[in-house]
């Protein structure tokens, strides 16, 4: 039989015991991946220097040390000061025998809303890639027709009048960038899933992107050394994290501003789908920016496609990061202040037997 330890650091939420004073006793494994430290930094601190929560939790711990009974507090932002404010459910109880310690459990509704979420951008995306196959189809070959007419009337123009052949190639050309972003949004071939050394693809994207779409942008690598393989497609995977950096520099001002790459281990993350199966999920990578942060009531929905933030923006980059992840059965999600936008992947490990054969 299992000893309360062992219960308590298999919890699959965030958990801290109290003292009567609200300092920090102990705290679970997820715990510390939710504040990102270890237990042993977190023990002997005041709970509300490390934790902000948007409720008056004070007042919630008072009334249950005095009732000796638990309280549910449900719907409330929850952050750390290390990362953006989350919406949570919390629950308070009191440990008894007159000592004031408490219980307090964090539970993150980001992954169960993101779970329904996922089922709603993958019929999405599905139904977005019958339409990209016959759009690009159909519209392609008049486009390079009409770019060729243009072309050749701009051979007998005056060049006060070349400036609108001009106009018509430069547009043509701008669509059929995009259609062949839609194309490459409606490929369906699979990922060749093979051992992948993460930091290894996040050096190929940086290097990449300093050279073109982040040159104005400052990019820093917080790489923890001893993540394990991921279990992926390399080139499916640059593609991703481009993706996503080309999203955070396209978001900063002229000025440019600061990219940090992140990547950690989080051994307790764990997507279950809706059929039931478990994933474990403990490879983490997040490209953070310094930016403006997303638009207003864009954030639940950024990953579908044709939506977008910015002005003249496609709303295809985000929904194909989304669709690669996906297929890698991984899991995506965003949270976004101003000044702060975090982009977080979860992946999965190597199989045993692959990492031993590399």
């Amino acid at each position: 039989m299992m000893d309360d330890a062992a219960i308590w650091g298999a919890l699959p939420v965030p958990g801290l015991v109290l003292d009567a004073e609200d300092r920090i006793a102990s705290a679970n494994t997820a715990a510390e991946s939710f504040f990102n430290v270890s237990a042993r930094s977190l023990v002997g601190q005041p709970v509300w220097d490390r934790l902000m929560v948007d409720a008056p939790m004070e007042e919630s711990f008072r009334r249950a040390r005095a009732h000796g009974t638990p309280l549910f507090v449900n719907d409330v932002d929850v952050g750390t000061g290390e990362r953006a404010p989350v919406q949570c459910n919390l629950q308070i109880g009191p440990l008894g025998g007159g000592s004031g310690a408490m219980i307090l459990v964090i539970s993150p509704r980001e992954l169960a809303g993101r779970m329904t979420k996922s089922q709603s951008v993958k019929s999405a995306a599905q139904s977005a890639i019958g339409m990209a196959q016959m759009l690009a189809h159909e519209i392609k070959n008049p486009l390079a027709g009409i770019t060729g007419a243009a072309q050749l009337l701009s051979m007998n123009l005056g060049a006060e009048d070349l400036e609108f052949t001009d106009l018509i190639v430069a547009e043509t050309r701008r669509i059929l960038k995009l259609l062949e972003q839609v194309e490459e949004f409606g490929n369906t071939k699979p990922p060749a899933m093979q051992p992948v050394n993460l930091h290894d693809v996040l050096d190929r994207a940086r290097r990449s992107a300093l050279l073109g779409v982040a040159a104005h942008m400052r990019i820093v690598e917080d790489y923890d050394p001893s993540l394990p393989l991921a279990h992926g497609d390399p080139d499916q995977l640059l593609q991703v994290l481009l993706n996503l950096i080309k999203n955070a520099a396209q978001a900063a001002d002229a000025e440019g501003g600061t990219i940090r790459l992140h990547t950690y281990y989080e051994h307790s993350f764990q997507l279950r789908r809706s059929d039931g199966d478990g994933q474990a999920l403990p490879l983490q990578v997040e490209v953070i920016d310094d930016g403006p942060g997303l638009p207003a009531g864009l954030e639940g929905d950024i990953f579908d496609p044709f939506v977008s933030g910015r002005e003249n923006g496609t709303g295809l980059g985000l929904a194909l990061v989304s669709k690669i992840v996906s297929d890698h059965g991984g899991w995506i999600s965003v949270s976004s202040t101003p000044g702060r936008t975090v982009f977080r992947i979860s992946l999965p490990r190597a199989p045993r037997a692959s990492r031993e054969t590399d």
